[in-house]
């Protein structure tokens, strides 16, 4: 392989230009040496994620390697602060988080001594010169998972093709996000027998847990009433979500909402809300029961959402009406849920396409077009067709976390299972 002087010129800059003074970057997370944090024995899968989607992407791929190596553990890095909070506070507790040390050369050996990962893996557009040669120099196995490479980043790349190509040749394995991912990687360099198209991995999550001897309880308190789901809702939200419930039950008279906010200690918050806006209500953290006169059930616990989308035909993902970027919508697609949904769904874009091109959820811009909307799935032919359309879709991109499964297992020592 030809030498990249573009590379050789950047790792003086990183080695030398970076070594006294780093650029301080509003809002990001900074590298400090992991002095206080402790390496785990026995094997240790390192993966660096650069957004919140990538973060959810890669958590129910963490998940699924942790169950089947229970001597694994697995260190996240990320300069994302919103990354951080997606793995903070999970079982098990063999998953630790530090902030990335992306450019300086220093920094990453300094990373590197201490953790002494066992596999490498870079996702979605986290093509780091520095990164990439320090980590292969240890002569580790390095793996892009969910590669992206838009148009306008390889508008930038082209200009550094010998860099790009230098680069992406010390990867063992390449999995693109899609066939036109796959495509621009191939014209940088990108050696074709290492390189395949894997999709999203957002989508693959597995069904939500819940207590069956509470949904049955639970079913029996609301009866044959039509019932739906706010899950994950935000400030400002529930008023518009409050107020097309009551418009929706001018048809559905007996209908019930359950809603689950975001943050269960705004329970209170809501619970005034809704009462100030003429609706009864029953809060569960207080242990409030449904019963036939609740218009509205406050959801305001932990852990539990797995209960509420099994007893609702039609779930509204929260974040999305609002400017938060919306929640992952698989896991309710996993479970069978008619999905409805804002139009600010950013974070997770690629998951709502997918769902949107299989016919499997619906988009809603304000209060009336979500009163509409929801008056429409709760027809149950609709509510069936809508979530048959969102499992069919939540299974298919379970297969390519399965399949990233077995490839990571493949590149891990036989001691790590």
């Amino acid at each position: 392989m030809r030498r990249s002087i573009s590379l050789a010129i950047y790792m003086l800059y990183a080695r030398f230009g970076y070594g006294k003074r780093a650029p301080k970057q509003t809002g990001l997370l900074e590298f400090n040496a992991p002095t206080d944090l402790m390496r785990p024995t026995g094997q240790l899968l390192w993966i660096t994620v650069t957004s919140i989607s990538g973060a959810h992407s890669m958590l129910e791929l963490v998940r699924r390697m942790l169950d089947q190596n229970p001597k694994l553990s697995c260190l996240v890095t990320s300069t994302t602060p919103e990354a951080k909070q997606v793995f903070e506070g999970l079982e098990p507790e063999r998953i630790t988080f530090q902030p990335l040390p992306a450019i300086k050369v220093a920094d990453i050996d300094t990373f590197l001594d201490h953790w002494k990962p066992s596999l490498a893996i870079l996702t979605e557009d986290a093509l780091l010169p520095a990164l990439i040669v320090r980590t292969k120099k240890r002569k580790l196995p390095l793996l892009f998972i969910k590669a992206e490479m838009p148009a306008n980043r390889y508008r930038r790349w082209r200009f550094l093709t010998r860099m790009a190509k230098s680069l992406l040749r010390r990867f063992d394995r390449i999995l693109t996000l899609s066939e036109k991912d796959a495509r621009n990687f191939l014209k940088l360099g990108a050696p074709t027998n290492r390189l395949e198209v894997c999709g999203s991995l957002i989508d693959g999550a597995s069904p939500l847990p819940h207590d069956e001897n509470q949904r049955k309880a639970m079913a029996r308190a609301i009866g044959g009433r039509a019932v739906w789901f706010a899950a994950s809702t935000h400030p400002g939200e529930e008023e518009i979500i409050i107020s097309a419930h009551r418009t929706a039950r001018l048809s559905y008279p007996e209908l019930l909402l359950i809603l689950s906010p975001r943050n269960p200690e705004r329970g209170d918050e809501i619970a005034t809300l809704a009462r100030d806006l003429g609706c009864t209500v029953a809060q569960r953290s207080i242990g409030q029961g449904i019963d036939s006169r609740t218009d509205i059930y406050i959801a305001d616990t932990h852990g539990e959402a797995g209960l509420w989308h099994r007893i609702a035909p039609v779930s509204f993902i929260g974040g999305s009406l609002k400017l938060f970027g919306g929640h992952n919508p698989f896991p309710s697609a996993a479970l069978g849920s008619a999905i409805l949904h804002g139009p600010e769904v950013y974070n997770f874009a690629s998951a709502y396409e997918r769902l949107a091109e299989a016919n499997a959820c619906i988009r809603v811009m304000d209060q009336a077009d979500l009163a509409r909307q929801l008056e429409t799935a709760l027809i149950p032919e609709r509510a069936a067709q809508l979530a048959t359309a969102a499992w069919a879709a939540s299974g298919e991109a379970d297969e390519a976390v399965n399949k990233v499964t077995e490839l990571l297992q493949s590149y891990l020592p036989n001691e790590a299972t």
